[in-house]
Order: C-alpha cells, then sequence, then structure tokens
C-alpha cells in the first residue's frame, strides 16, 4: 500500500504552457493551441486556496434590485482617454489586464496614472518584480512625477504582496508584471502556466473580497497574443491591448475585454520625453500626411466606440506577376476586401482579375464596421486609374452585392466631425439623405451606386 502511495505522489502530467491543456504523455504538438514543443512535465501538488477571501462577499445573498452603486464609484483618472477605453474610470473589486510588446509604455503609463491618483490623496501600492526601487526611481525622475502617496513593493512572493498591500489598505493596486509573481507551494517556475493561473485567481478573489482594483501586466507571445490567453483573458475583468509602430511616437490603447464598458473604444496616446500624452484631436492622428496629388488615398469617417474619427484608408494595385493575385489586408477584414473587389469587378468593370490588391488604415486603427466600404473601394479604384481623390472630399456607405450604396448609423455625427476638420464634400447613401441636417456646412452628394461614386470622386 505504501509503495503505491508514493508511486500516485510521484506521478507525473504534461501541461501546454500555451494554452494550459493538460495531458497524461507528452505531445508533440498541442491538439487546442496547435503549438509545437509546448509541453513541459509537471509533478501535481495539491493546492491550497485561501477560502476566507470571498468570507464577506458570501455572508448573505442579495436580490439584484436590492443591490446598490452609490457607495463605490468608479475610480476616475486625470487621463480622459484612460478613462474612455475603461468606459469611465476603474471599477472598484476589478482586476484589469493590461498588455503589449516589450518597450511599448505599459509600465509608463501605469507609473502615470498611478502618479495621478496617488496625488489626489489616495494611497497607490505599486508592485514591480523586475525592477528594483532605484530603478523605478530614475523612471519617475525622467516622468517628473514626485510619488507623494506611491507605494513601491518590490516583491515577487503573491502572498507577501498581499500581506502589505492590506497593511498599506490602498485606493489601487497595480502588479508589474503577472509573469513574475508566484505562489508557494504551486508547482512550476513563475511565469509558467500553472503560476499564472493560480496567481491571477488569488488576486482575482482578494480584489472581489476588498473591493480595492488591481491592474496587472502580462507580456505577449511571437503571435501577439497575450501568455497563456485562455488563462489570463477568462479570469480578469478587462483586457486592454498597447499596440504601436516601432518607428511612431503614438500608441494605441484598445479595449478587448470590458464587464463594465464598451469594447470598441480606442485611446490614442503620444510617446513624449515625459512620458505618454493623450492626443486631444485624434481624428488629426489618422489624417493623410502624404501630398495632395497621390492616388489609392480615401478619407472615411467611422464610429468607435462614442467618438467618430476619420481615418485614411490607402489602396495600391499593380500587376500580379503569377496566376493568382494576391489580397492583403492591414486593418480591414479580408473577406471584407473580398466582398469590395468582386462588387468593384462586377458592377464597376475594374478589371482585377490580375491585380494584386493591398488595402491599409493607416495609424494602425482595425475597422469593423462597413461604413468605411464605400472609401475603401475608392480608394481601389483611384489606385487602379491612377487618379487621385480630391482631398476635401469624404466618402460615408456600405458597399452591397448588387453595386448599390446602403445607409449606416450615426450619419449626422459623421458629417459633423467631417465639416469640423475642415472636408468641404461628402459622399452619402441616398437612402439617408433625409436623416441628416439639410443645414450641414458641408455639401452632400448623394449615392445610389457604387459605379456613381466613383465617377464622382475621380473627377478632375
Amino acid at each position: 500500500m505504501a509503495e503505491k502511495v508514493s508511486r500516485s505522489q510521484s506521478k507525473v502530467i504534461y501541461i501546454c504552457q500555451q494554452c494550459g491543456k493538460e495531458s497524461p504523455k507528452w505531445l508533440g504538438r498541442c491538439p487546442d493551441c496547435q503549438e509545437w514543443n509546448s509541453f513541459q512535465a509537471v509533478t501535481p501538488k495539491p493546492i491550497t486556496r485561501d477560502k476566507d477571501l470571498l468570507t464577506e462577499l458570501s455572508k448573505t445573498s442579495l436580490e439584484l434590485s436590492q443591490v446598490t452603486t452609490k457607495d463605490m464609484p468608479r475610480l476616475a483618472t486625470t487621463c480622459n482617454e484612460f478613462n474612455r477605453v475603461l468606459g469611465g474610470g476603474i471599477v472598484p473589486g476589478s482586476l484589469s489586464l493590461l498588455s503589449g510588446d516589450p518597450g511599448i509604455g505599459k509600465s509608463t503609463l501605469l507609473l502615470q496614472i498611478s502618479a495621478t491618483i496617488a496625488s489626489c490623496e489616495n494611497r497607490v501600492a505599486y508592485i514591480s518584480g523586475e525592477e528594483s526601487l532605484y530603478q523605478i526611481r530614475l523612471r519617475a525622475d525622467r516622468l517628473g512625477i514626485k510619488g507623494d502617496g506611491l507605494h513601491l513593493i518590490c516583491e515577487t512572493d503573491l502572498d507577501l504582496i498581499l500581506q502589505k498591500m492590506e497593511a498599506i489598505s490602498p485606493r489601487l493596486g497595480v502588479i508589474d508584471s503577472i509573469q513574475t509573481v508566484c505562489l508557494e507551494g504551486v508547482t512550476g517556475a513563475p511565469g509558467s502556466i500553472t503560476q499564472i493561473r493560480e496567481s491571477t485567481l488569488k488576486l482575482m478573489h482578494w480584489a472581489k473580497a476588498s473591493g480595492i482594483p488591481l491592474l496587472i501586466t502580462g507580456h505577449v507571445t511571437k503571435e501577439g497574443a497575450i501568455a497563456g490567453p485562455k488563462v489570463l483573458e477568462h479570469i480578469v475583468d478587462v483586457v486592454l491591448y498597447m499596440e504601436g509602430e516601432n518607428s511612431s511616437t503614438y500608441r494605441i490603447l484598445r479595449g478587448v475585454k470590458n464587464r463594465f464598458g464598451s469594447t470598441n473604444e480606442v485611446g490614442i496616446f503620444e510617446m513624449q520625453e515625459k512620458g505618454l500624452f493623450e492626443v486631444q484631436d485624434a481624428s488629426r492622428f489618422f489624417l493623410p500626411q502624404c501630398p495632395d496629388n497621390t492616388s489609392g488615398s480615401a478619407i472615411a469617417p467611422v464610429i468607435e466606440g462614442t467618438r467618430p474619427l476619420l481615418v485614411e484608408i490607402q489602396a495600391l494595385t499593380t500587376t500580379t506577376n503569377f496566376g493568382l493575385p494576391r489580397r492583403t489586408t492591414n486593418g480591414i477584414d479580408i473577406n471584407r476586401l473580398h466582398l469590395i473587389i468582386a462588387v468593384l469587378t462586377k458592377r464597376a468593370g475594374l478589371r482585377l482579375y490580375n491585380q494584386d490588391v493591398t488595402v491599409n488604415v493607416t495609424g494602425g486603427l482595425k475597422i469593423n464596421e462597413p461604413a468605411a466600404d464605400l472609401a475603401t473601394a475608392l480608394a481601389i479604384a483611384s489606385s487602379f486609374y491612377d487618379q487621385r481623390i480630391h482631398p476635401n472630399l469624404v466618402a460615408i456607405g456600405e458597399v452591397g452585392l448588387t453595386g448599390e450604396i446602403r445607409g449606416v448609423s450615426q450619419l449626422e455625427r459623421r458629417v459633423s466631425e467631417a465639416s469640423r476638420q475642415g472636408f468641404t464634400r461628402c459622399l452619402i447613401p441616398s437612402v439617408s439623405r433625409n436623416n441628416i441636417n439639410t443645414e450641414t456646412p458641408i455639401e452632400l452628394v448623394s449615392l445610389d451606386s457604387l459605379k456613381a461614386g466613383i465617377k464622382i470622386a475621380l473627377q478632375p
């Protein structure tokens, strides 16, 4: 009997370090995430979770109508772009994850957010498992942060971290990063799938029980996904991505998951010497920066969350050197591009069967609504005919399979933003003409078909 117990205790299982799938034997490729050589041998140990963390929350049950939010308002920061992406501020007791490429500005943003909250006579606990106190002080000096009310903790043991935070009783807790913390008694090194899962679960329980919101950072894999996506994204309340090109000073903060607000919001920041600063006029960031006589460029007003933005859609068509032309997109759905190309070929007479077509939304923005179909089609036609679109023209409309221009929502807000940015002419669906104020200062041109829109947009 003793020998059987010894064998059961020494049993080894294999865990995928990308998605967390468990297997009794080693596999060369994970059947869930399709990752190669991701299984590692682990000796399971009993995990002891602190069940007293949710004691206060589970004492009684309440009807939904009896639950009030007046005593726990959102924690708003002085950064409007950050508040916008979160849906108005940080929700008490929430667990938010900020992810992005190394060096993109995650730690800079969180240190600035922590400093602004601490400056309002609030205590903030900033936990770093990657930097020393001296290194954080150097970064704070570069950003011009004094640090009053900002308590620094350099620790990787999660139990000790929670004890220190309970002693501080902060208004906000920041952990940079989740891959560096570990729990004693849990199998695996810091950053392993088991450690990340158990650490995130304990942080979630602690945040819900204490009512103190937590912001944690996580790195991304070489494919651009959060390390351990099935573990982190399903546990946390909010998932934010920080994106940006290495050659650009602009950063885009995008909400991927938000239990307390919209996931369509984006925040625009600019990296300067003193840190990240919010871009007040976001439309200016996405507007063209090329000469006016360049073909293959069109402007589309889109709605991102609660605000309209003007974005530039660029297209390039070139004769293919192979039998099968390539279609490449950046910022729009590839299937949507195939639909637009098919309509241009069938209904507008463009011979794109031997053309490589590349479409790009400048600034790194991703468009998920069909209101940009008309601008995309005009950009492709402009590049195909090598004729520019008038620089003061914007296009709004969804392209149907029969070549018609269909109506879109919030048309008046889109037109108002175009007028505010100095545009003088706007192509709109004729079916939506009655839904807009006739006294608008911008000239409105109603369209019934895509073919008519190309003729108007490309005229001298």
